[in-house]
């Protein structure tokens, strides 16, 4: 699924379509988005501290979708990390 997503992303970063809350990001630019991110890490914590697992579930799924925009504005690919975290299991 968060590969489809990362494509779906990089999809509106490329055609940019009208009515996309993800292609509004894009306009915003990185600033906006880098602060999204910190947003949505803040709410994981809140989330995971006193609230119930649905709402830490929501919050991580906000975080994962606006980290995926993050990365693919800064030109990183889901697979560039995961080969970091490939390379780290293997120490």
């Amino acid at each position: 699924m968060l590969h489809e997503l990362s494509h779906l992303i990089q999809s509106r970063k490329t055609n940019l379509p009208e009515g996309s809350y993800t292609t509004s990001l894009f306009a915003s630019g990185e600033d906006r988005i880098i602060q999204k991110v910190g947003e949505e890490a803040v709410e994981v914590i809140i989330a995971a501290k006193g609230q119930d697992k649905q709402r830490l579930i929501e919050e991580t799924a906000d975080l994962f979708y606006h980290t995926l925009v993050m990365l693919t504005e800064k030109g990183v690919t889901l697979e560039e990390v995961e080969e970091e975290l490939r390379r780290r299991h293997q120490k």
